[in-house]
Order: structure tokens, then C-alpha cells, then sequence
């Protein structure tokens, strides 16, 4: 079992990294860029103990998974960074006020020390990109990795220790107290990733010490398969996005609305497509599965509440394996899709977070449109169809951290893109440029080329030919503006 880190020894290390960053406030990019590789590297020499890990924390978790998603995904969108780095720190010219007398510009400043809060669904990845952002902007680090995988946490604390020195990058693993001792740091940013329950936690935290946060959460993601869709291409599409790491991701879909004329065709095409997928499931070593028994209760919970309440389950898995699924102990949840549910179904409201689809169908695709702008905004939308003006209606009357069209994940996939949400499902946003960006402040600097004191114009004695001039001057903008309304 993980060891609990004390406030006091939390307190120690963050005071440690700030005394560090005040010995060099802003890091050359040379230094940036050598601190970048340093942790790379000891993530990457430490890949299959890592990936290992995983799989002993979740109980089935292929490494090539690992590998693939958490880690080789994440190099690609690393090298454009270090690319780019020198540029984006660069004085940012600005237009000279006061018709040219008072010159300024934006220097990217590091904020200081930052401190990443990790999730448990791909806990090398989520914290992976954000540390390289924030070494990129020149702050120090501490990450709290996720404590539902613990061995994972261990080994990579222990990598990023044989490469980087704690008053850089340092890792801290531990449970409840360790989490709310974090958040109650007065760091000078916290990026948090996980759900919109714990999310508040942290936000309420932070900002009894005015610290500012980004939160990467999740939400309800809808499928609209618009009327015009190739039913059969979107079921394919859509069922690779829910059974990502067997439905363990905040971007895959959570529901479904298709034409009521094509509902029967949408649930065999969907069906088909996991077959493809996982034409065994039970005991198919590619299966990841629900990552510990809390997560497993509460997934066959909500089925459980749905079925009482009306909806009919479509389970996935060939026939002779239908009396042992689910599979409580190994924590195996079979492809699910749950048709005519019930409103007050708790899965309707509940991120899912588990390889079950709901599937709405709709007699005219505002309806649809409709049922997504009445709920809380998700952290993606995704569309099957045309770019026509249905796509345009969706687009307009509803919100999202971002939109994919005929495809999961696009935006995500885009590392020029920021990557964020929006109200329930997250605030500010990373990636490349953007993620520079959340992690640097943008300190205006301004130079007066001026023979006047400007603050003296504020200050009494005001004569009387100044007090006409503004009211005059105040009159006539009134005018202007009131002449353009008409």
C-alpha cells in the first residue's frame, strides 16, 4: 500500500521548487529543452515497467495500450513543443497607446511552480503532455499521480527520480489525504484532470488560496447520426469510440440519437462492429477491464437502474459466453447498448465511464438537437452526417469543449487545437501552444516616451475649461453612438 505524503512533507517540496525557480525566474529555452528531454527520457526507458504496472493495477490492460496511448502518443505533440518552445517565448510586440508614446509588449513569464493532479484512466498520458507544457514555459512541477493505480504511480515516481531533480519535476503518490493536502498548496497553477465530483473539490480548494486551475473533466458525449448518415459506417464509428479502453475515456460517446427509421439497422451494424472488434470478450487478453470494484459497481449499477426502469439490454458477446458475463471478479463489463430508456434513468445524467451505449432515436433531428443543448455541456460533441444545416443548427444551439464530425476524438487528435471544456466539463484549456499559454502569465510591459506625467491629467486642480471639454467630449461620443443605433 502507498505511504500517505504529509502536509508538512508536501509543503517542504514546494517550498523547495520555489526557492529553485526564484534562482532562475525564466529559463532560457536551452534549459527548458534539457529538462524536456530529461523527463521524456525517463519516461520512456521505463515504458514496459510502466506499462506492466498498468496492467497489474486494472487487472487486464494490454501493454501494447499502454504504450501506444499513454506514452508513444504523446511524442509527436512533445517534438512540435520543443520545436516551437524559443518562438513562443519571445517578447510579443504590442501597438504602441497614446498615438505612439507609450510603447509596450507582453513577456511570457513562467508562473512558478505547478502542480499537476492526475486521473486513473490514462495516468501516464494525463500527466505526461502537461508536465512537458509546463516545463516548456519554464515552471517547476509536482505531480500527484492517481492513487486507484498505485503500482503504476510507484514506478513512475521512481522514473522521473533517476532523471530529474526534485526541485524540477517530483512525483507524489497517496490517498485521500495526500489528494486533499495537494490541493490545499498555494501553488501558482493547478491542472487538474478527472470528474466534475472531485473537480469541485479541487476548484474550491485552490481557490481559498487564489490559485488559478484548469480543469480537464467530462461529461455526457452525444452521437447525433444525422438523417442523411451511412447508418451502418457511423454504428462502426461510434462503437470504436465507446469501447476505447473498454469505455474508460472522458471523449467516448455516452449516447446515440438516430432517425427512428433506422434504429433496427443502427443496433446490428453496432453489434457487427464490436464483433470486429472483440469477436471474443470474456476471456480475450485485449479486453481492458473496469478498473477496480468501486468503478465495477457503480457501471452494473446504472444498467441495473435502467433495466428496472424500463430499458431493454443488448448485450455483445457471442452466445456461449452469455452466462458469464458480467464477470465481477476479473472486472469484466460486456459491450452494452441500452435502447428506450427511461428520463429518470440515473445513466441519463451519469457520465458512464464503461463500455455501455444509450441509444435514443428521433422522428426529426431537432428533437435531437434539442435533447443536447437542454443538458450540461459535454467535453466533446460528435455529428454523423453531412456538413449541411443540420450540422449548422447543431453547431449554433449547442456547446461543447469541442466538435467532431463522422469521427471520435478529432479535435483531441489535433495538437494545434486547444484541448478543454466548457462549464460542467472542464475551464481553460492545453496542447501544444495553448497549453504554453495556461501555463505562462502574460506580463504586460509598458514604457512612457512621453513629456507629460500622465497621472497628473487625474489629479486636482481641475479648471474649469476642463470640466466643460469633457462633458462636451462626453456628449458628443453620446451623439455618435445614438446616431449609429438609428
Amino acid at each position: 500500500m502507498t505511504t500517505d505524503v504529509t502536509a508538512e512533507e508536501l509543503q517542504a517540496l514546494l517550498d523547495a521548487q520555489r526557492a529553485a525557480q526564484a534562482t532562475d525566474p525564466i529559463p532560457d529555452a536551452a534549459t527548458r529543452i534539457d529538462r524536456i528531454d530529461r523527463f521524456v527520457a525517463a519516461v520512456l526507458e521505463h515504458a514496459s515497467e510502466l506499462a506492466d504496472a498498468l496492467n497489474n493495477d486494472f487487472g487486464s490492460r494490454p501493454q501494447t495500450t499502454t504504450l501506444e496511448t499513454d506514452i508513444l502518443s504523446a511524442l509527436p505533440s512533445i517534438n512540435d513543443v520543443k520545436a516551437n518552445v524559443e518562438a513562443w517565448m519571445a517578447p510579443v510586440e504590442l501597438p504602441a497607446g497614446m498615438e505612439g508614446g507609450v510603447p509596450a509588449a507582453i513577456q511570457n513569464r513562467p508562473k512558478g511552480v505547478v502542480g499537476i493532479i492526475g486521473p486513473w484512466n490514462f495516468p501516464i498520458l494525463l500527466v505526461f503532455k502537461p508536465t512537458v507544457e509546463a516545463l516548456a514555459a519554464g515552471n517547476r512541477v509536482m505531480i500527484k499521480f492517481s492513487d486507484i493505480t498505485p503500482e503504476t504511480g510507484e514506478v513512475f515516481a521512481r522514473a522521473v527520480a533517476t532523471r530529474m531533480n526534485p526541485d524540477e519535476v517530483v512525483v507524489v503518490n497517496g490517498g485521500l489525504a495526500t489528494a486533499t493536502a495537494f490541493s490545499n498548496l498555494r501553488f501558482d497553477h493547478i491542472f487538474f484532470t478527472g470528474s466534475p465530483k472531485v473537480g469541485r473539490i479541487v476548484a474550491e480548494a485552490a481557490g481559498r488560496n487564489l490559485v488559478p486551475v484548469t480543469l480537464e473533466l467530462g461529461g455526457k458525449n452525444p452521437a447525433v447520426v444525422a438523417p442523411d448518415a451511412d447508418i451502418a459506417d457511423a454504428a462502426n464509428r461510434i462503437a470504436a469510440g465507446r469501447m476505447m479502453n473498454n469505455g474508460q475515456v472522458c471523449l467516448c460517446p455516452d449516447y446515440a440519437f438516430v432517425p427512428e427509421s433506422g434504429k433496427d439497422a443502427f443496433i446490428d451494424e453496432y453489434r457487427k462492429a464490436v464483433f470486429t472488434y472483440f469477436p471474443t470478450f470474456i476471456d480475450n487478453p485485449d479486453v481492458v477491464s473496469i478498473v477496480n470494484d468501486a468503478n465495477y459497481a457503480r457501471v452494473t449499477g446504472l444498467i441495473d437502474d435502467a433495466k428496472a426502469k424500463g430499458a431493454t439490454e443488448i448485450v455483445i458477446v457471442p452466445d456461449n459466453e452469455r452466462d458469464r458475463v458480467p464477470d465481477a471478479a476479473r472486472r469484466r463489463i460486456p459491450p452494452t447498448m441500452l435502447v428506450d430508456t427511461s428520463p429518470d434513468a440515473v445513466i441519463n445524467s451519469e457520465e458512464i465511464f464503461g463500455p455501455v451505449l444509450v441509444l435514443h432515436t428521433y422522428a426529426d433531428v431537432d428533437d435531437a438537437i434539442g435533447y443536447v443543448a437542454r443538458g450540461e455541456h459535454p467535453l466533446s460533441s460528435y455529428w454523423y452526417g453531412a456538413d449541411d444545416d443540420a450540422f449548422q443548427r447543431f453547431l449554433l444551439n449547442t456547446n461543447s469543449g469541442a466538435v467532431s464530425r463522422n469521427d471520435t476524438a478529432l479535435a483531441y487528435l489535433n495538437d494545434a487545437a486547444p484541448f478543454g471544456g466548457v462549464g460542467m466539463s472542464g475551464s481553460g484549456a492545453y496542447h501544444g501552444k495553448a497549453g504554453f499559454d495556461t501555463f505562462s502569465h502574460q506580463r504586460v510591459i509598458a514604457q512612457s516616451e512621453l513629456p507629460v506625467v500622465v497621472a497628473a491629467a487625474l489629479i486636482p486642480p481641475i479648471a474649469p475649461e476642463r470640466v466643460e471639454g469633457v462633458a462636451a467630449m462626453t456628449a458628443g461620443a453620446a451623439a455618435q453612438v445614438a446616431a449609429g443605433l438609428r
